[in-house]
Formats: structure tokens, C-alpha cells, sequence
């Protein structure tokens, strides 16, 4: 059999690391990159190049993909990817999955009526370690699960800011983008959270706190905290930032009555600690496109599963992040966009850097340009206390917010 062809659309920034993912399905046999679509032409396309999706879903038959990859701009989510899946089409979808709740519903009822596959790109949920994580705590491990947090403290330069014009941007027009440091950079850390803590669709969420602020010029929050409580009582706390002095990575924490369990997401590493136990593994990946693919073939989703109810895949398997499984996160997103606009934080609290000759910045999600970037102080401490405690830091009163400060228990 043919392997599949795939295209993928947007092919600058993220879009390359696509194009090499499928150049290494190529490689084994189990796919075919069959068009890119970007309205930049490439100066050397591996393949035919097209400007729209429309220009490629004109261009007959033959041409049309089995499989398309959209990375591209938050608010062009939806509407692309309904019409790649009312063409036929199965779909692997950036994160975040759109811009707005009613949007998700609006592309989970396509994905319904189409009967198309959606796969959505928050690739942690292909780590084998997520499944491991979710055993240790049904096993008890650690005792009875206290709260589930996330930290993540990284750099973004004003290139990074700079790169395009929604970049940074809560809307454009009358259509919501939502970008910022909880929806896009660090969606990861909130969608493996809720992912361990069990919260997959929008009925598992009963409420989100925000407390969103920003260091740059921007529309967007860069520094925010928030505090989440699932249907079943799960208390969620995120402390998340793009203006640390470094790049650490990012980890989700499960604290327990007897122990507690760190996943260092970036890397698959799983550390436990107990009063007996102080063990560290680190654990294998399945990819979400070749996971999409081997369900359209009949081979199965591997890795970690889907939440029960979401309907199998055409060969029995299931996908790894179904456009279904990310209604828990869409309930974080539609809090962000509902929200108040950030705060700005006052430049008595932040310095402003040079990363230049810094390989924790250039290189780590930050284009090419002014590698200027601000550091909030303290900013990782405060982010460490917010997922631990599940409380946002205007509670806990970082220095910023106004509000006195308050020592956790």
C-alpha cells in the first residue's frame, strides 16, 4: 500500500519541526509529505508548494492529502481545520485547539458529523510517562492526592513578541486570538495537569481562577498564575511565566499525603519521592502524527489513552490527544479570554536583559532579532509557591500584585 500523503500548512517557525517529523516518517515508509502550504514560498519546498489551503484543495484530486498539519495562527484553528475535514481530510491540529470554548464545540461537532480524525498537538500526551504518572497515583504511591500544579518558568525575547502581528495579541478585530503564556508557550503545563488529574472534558472543570499580568508591552498575559478545581474536587495550581532570569523546565507536581511525584514533561522524566522510595525514570514517546497515522491504519494508539467515551478511530485504535480530550483545557482558555486584560507589572519589579550570548534563551523558542527580554523578580520563586499551594499570586501577595505577602503552610 501507498503510504499516506500529508501536507502541512505553515511551514515557517514551528511548521519546520512538522516538516521534519514527516520527513522521518518518509524515511520508514509510513508517510509522504505531498504539498506545503504557506502564503511565503519556500526557496526550496520538498514539495509542492501551494499559498492557501484553498489553492490545494482546488488543485484535483490527485493532489488532495490524506492527512494535513496545521500550524498556523491560533484564530485560523477552526476554520481551517473544518474545512480540511468537511473535504475528506483527517487532521493534526496545533495547540491551542481554538481560539474561544464555543469554537472547540463548534470543531468537536464537525469532527462528529464528518467522522474525520482530529488530533490536536500537545504532544505531551503521547509520553509514555503520562499512563506511568496516572498508575503511581492509583496505586497510592503517594497516598491520597493532595493538589496537582504546574511551574513553568521560561524566556521570551522581543523577537520572540515581534515575530507576527498576532503574536502577543488577546484579539484582532472582532476575532479572539488569545495568545499569551498560559494558551500558547506553556498550554503544555496546564493540558499534562489536568491530563494527570484526570480532567479531560469541559464537565470535569468547575471553576478557574486567573490572575493574569504581563512584564512586556504587549496585549497578552506573559506572568500568570492560576488556581483550578475539577467536578471531582481536584484542586490545580499554575505558576507560569516567560520572564524568568533563566530557562528551567518545565515540571507538573503531584503532592500526596505520603510523597509526591515531579514529571519533567520536556524530557519524559518521572521522579517519585516518598518517605521509602526516591526513584527517577525517564520514559519513551509516540509521536501525535505517527499515532494518527497508524490509527487511520488500523494499528492502534500506543502510548497514553484517550478518555473513555471518545469514539475509537476507523482501524480500532484511538488518538492520543482526540479533539475531545482537550475540553478541560478549553475551559483554562475560555477563562483567559473572558478575563480582565493583564495587569501590567510596574518596573520597580522588573530588570530587563540581554540574552545574546545566553544559550538558554537564543535558540528556545525565540526567533532571530532583539534578544532583550524582561525578568520579573523573583519570579520563579513566586511561580514554585503558585503551584504548590494552588493559590494565584495576588493571594499569596507577590510583590507586584499590591498585596502583602503571605507564607504558605
Amino acid at each position: 500500500m501507498r503510504p499516506p500523503k500529508v501536507a502541512v500548512v505553515g511551514i515557517h517557525g514551528h511548521g519546520g519541526s512538522h516538516l521534519r517529523t514527516v520527513a522521518g516518517l518518509e524515511a520508514r515508509g509510513l508517510a509522504r509529505l505531498s504539498a506545503v502550504v504557506d502564503p511565503r514560498e519556500p526557496e526550496d519546498a520538498a514539495a509542492p508548494w501551494f499559498a492557501n489551503l484553498g489553492d490545494l484543495l482546488s488543485a484535483g484530486r490527485d493532489a488532495l492529502p490524506d492527512v494535513v498539519v496545521l500550524s498556523t495562527p491560533i484564530h485560523t484553528h477552526l476554520p481551517l481545520a473544518r474545512t480540511a475535514m468537511e473535504a475528506g481530510i483527517d487532521v493534526l491540529l496545533e495547540k491551542p485547539t481554538t481560539a474561544s470554548l464555543a469554537e472547540h464545540a463548534e470543531l468537536v461537532a464537525v469532527a462528529g458529523r464528518t467522522g474525520q480524525l482530529c488530533q490536536v498537538g500537545f504532544q505531551t500526551f503521547g509520553s509514555h510517562a503520562l499512563p506511568a504518572v496516572a498508575d503511581m497515583i492509583a496505586r497510592g504511591e503517594i497516598g491520597q492526592v493532595t493538589g496537582i500544579g504546574a511551574v513553568g518558568t521560561w524566556v521570551r525575547t522581543a523577537a520572540y513578541w515581534a515575530r507576527s502581528p498576532w503574536a502577543g495579541r488577546r484579539r484582532i478585530g472582532d476575532r479572539a486570538v488569545v495568545d499569551g503564556v498560559v494558551t500558547n508557550p506553556l498550554a503544555h503545563a496546564v493540558a499534562t495537569a489536568l491530563w494527570v488529574g484526570g480532567a479531560r472534558t469541559t464537565a470535569d472543570i468547575a471553576y478557574v481562577h486567573t490572575d493574569l499580568w504581563r512584564a512586556n508591552p504587549i496585549e497578552a498575559d506573559d506572568t500568570s498564575s492560576l488556581r483550578v478545581v475539577g467536578t471531582d474536587g481536584t484542586r490545580y495550581g499554575f505558576g507560569l511565566t516567560l520572564c524568568a532570569a533563566a530557562r528551567t523546565p518545565a515540571r507538573v507536581i503531584v503532592r500526596g499525603t505520603a510523597g509526591q511525584i515531579e514529571l519533567e514533561y520536556e524530557h519524559d522524566v518521572v521522579r517519585l519521592r516518598t518517605g521509602r522510595v526516591v526513584a527517577e525514570k525517564q520514559y519513551e514517546r509516540t509521536g501525535l502524527l505517527e499515532n494518527l497515522l497508524a490509527v487511520r491504519a488500523g494499528g492502534g494508539a500506543g502510548g497514553a489513552q484517550s478518555a473513555d467515551g471518545v469514539p475509537a478511530g476507523r482501524g480500532g485504535g484511538r488518538l492520543l490527544c482526540d479533539v475531545r480530550d482537550t475540553g478541560a483545557f478549553m475551559r483554562v482558555l475560555e477563562a483567559i479570554r473572558t478575563a480582565p486584560d493583564p495587569a501590567p507589572i510596574a518596573d520597580a519589579f522588573v530588570d530587563w536583559a540581554d540574552g545574546a550570548a545566553d544559550p538558554g534563551v537564543v535558540g528556545q523558542g525565540n526567533p532571530a532579532g532583539d534578544t532583550r527580554h524582561p525578568v520579573v523578580h523573583d519570579v520563579a520563586a513566586w511561580c514554585e509557591r503558585a503551584a504548590l499551594e494552588q493559590r494565584t499570586f495576588t493571594e499569596l501577595g507577590a510583590p507586584w500584585t499590591g498585596r502583602p505577602s503571605i507564607r504558605g503552610a
